[in-house]
């Protein structure tokens, strides 16, 4: 029997009607259902829903031949980080807002896990980005399957910004900040901030300035088994990391290493539906906006 684990945002409480459609028909399939125990508590406290389950997930110890995420990217993204290298590939239902992770719509939902319990899919594997953090009791480390932004704090001055590219320098960034993305995450951050759209599967990573002093600042596009060595100065000695959204507060002494995960993420694609197919719709290109 197929071994399903869900994971969901738990904030959105007008989607009640939705959610007890998806765990319907799952329920109709007989699938094995592992809850997040945090989404669970939603489902029943704010939307009376009490799904049939087999288990809670209480950490990030579980099996799964599929996992679920219910929500928008952002979800994805936080399921992603509970998957780990684990290997289990995951299937993004959109009940958020743009979505490029989360790309199945719910009029789709009958369909995609019809699609699943046949093991009628295919698996695209993402790569991620590495961070490790110097001085940061030691040394941290975490993964990012978007982007790792490095950011002023709050109204502060511009930072500086000193990238080496295999110890060669690259740059000094008089900026707001730097976003380091993934293919994955070329279409989020990066993206808003004047970065290149590059397929999912290309193995690239892409440096996009934020608010860069100097107008010969531009994105660029680097190969993926590039390491980098990032430092920075600030008028406040501190700035922040944000990976895949979550933010650390750092000082002007702690150092970057950035490089390839040594793992990929795994993602679900439906039969028929491509990357491309996806840009059209998420981005409106072509539409007429007159109609």
């Amino acid at each position: 029997m197929v071994e399903i684990a869900v994971f969901g945002n738990c904030y959105q409480t007008e989607k009640g009607t939705q959610l007890k459609r998806i765990f319907a028909l799952l329920e109709q399939m007989s699938l094995n259902v592992s809850i997040d125990a945090e989404f669970y508590r939603f489902l029943k406290e704010k939307n009376g829903i009490n799904p049939q389950h087999k288990s809670l997930i209480v950490d990030n110890n579980f099996y799964a031949d599929v996992v679920l995420s219910i929500g928008g990217d952002g979800t994805f993204l936080r399921a992603a980080q509970r998957v780990g290298d684990k290997g289990f590939p995951i299937l993004g239902i959109n009940t958020g807002r743009l979505g490029f992770l989360a790309d199945v719509p719910v009029n789709d939902i009958d369909k995609a896990l019809e699609e699943i319990y046949k093991n009628n899919y295919s698996i695209e594997e993402r790569s991620m980005l590495s961070l490790e953090i110097s001085n940061f009791e030691g040394v941290y480390k975490s993964v990012a399957l978007n982007e790792i932004a490095i950011l002023k704090r709050d109204i502060s001055s511009m930072i500086t910004i000193r990238v080496e590219i295999n110890e060669s320098l690259l740059n000094n960034y008089e900026a707001d900040g730097l976003v380091i993305a993934t293919p994955t995450g070329s279409t989020a951050y990066s993206m808003s901030v004047g970065g290149p759209i590059i397929e999912p599967l290309s193995k690239n990573f892409v440096l996009s300035p934020v608010a860069p002093h100097s107008l010969t600042a531009r994105p660029l596009v680097i190969r993926e088994d590039s390491v980098l060595d990032v430092s920075v100065s600030s008028r406040t000695h501190s700035y922040l990391v944000a990976v895949d959204g979550k933010s650390y507060k750092l000082n002007e002494h702690q150092t970057l290493k950035i490089r390839k995960a040594p793992y990929k993420i795994k993602v679900i694609k439906r039969p028929g539906h491509t990357f491309y197919e996806t840009l059209r719709d998420k981005l409106m290109w072509g539409a007429d906006k007159r109609i």
